[in-house]
């Protein structure tokens, strides 16, 4: 049982950096196979592997850890001014205030940014991915990033746990 648990913190860590690893669809294989792993665990197991992957974004987004050069360079590098980039930057000039308004509105509300994080990792929307980043931008404090962070996912991932869990055991009875 401990190595389903550990494959589990592994999944979970990796869905984390890349979103195209899908961990509910893996949480609900692992329970449904295995009916007697326990719902608690397995979203204690997936909480902690997310919020581990989740971290990393949110400390490269407040600047606390450099991103590799070879990122690093490409993101920041000087580029020679074209006229297809000049019309991208103008066709975007409305987003990227739209993101300063937000950035600068979480900065006088920290409460409401709080709020709308811990929603985001029960429910999934706003994505937890933009929330994550979001946290780091506005420098919200590591206490409540992790605590609410931490507690969100548990609460999602023991509750996606428990229902196949449920069944299964109706079925194996």
């Amino acid at each position: 049982m401990l190595g389903w648990y550990c494959l589990t913190l592994g999944v979970a860590f990796s869905s984390a950096l890349l979103p195209v690893i899908s961990v509910e669809v893996f949480v609900v294989g692992l329970v449904a196979s295995e009916p007697g792993m326990g719902w608690f665990l397995v979203g204690a197991a997936v909480s902690i592997g997310q919020m581990a992957g989740k971290f990393l974004y949110y400390l490269a987004a407040r600047g606390s850890i450099k991103l590799p050069p070879f990122l690093h360079d490409r993101l920041h590098r000087q580029r020679p001014p074209s006229r297809t980039r000049d019309k991208w930057h103008a066709r975007t000039k409305w987003l990227r205030g739209k993101v300063e308004a937000l950035r600068e509105r979480c900065h006088r509300h920290p409460h409401w940014m709080t709020g709308t994080y811990g929603v985001s990792s029960v429910v999934g929307l706003p994505p937890f991915m933009a929330t994550t980043v979001l946290a780091g931008l506005v420098d919200m404090r590591m206490s409540t990033f992790v605590g609410a962070g931490l507690a969100g996912r548990f609460v999602r991932y023991s509750l996606l746990a428990a229902c196949p869990a449920m069944f299964a055991s109706w079925i194996h009875a």
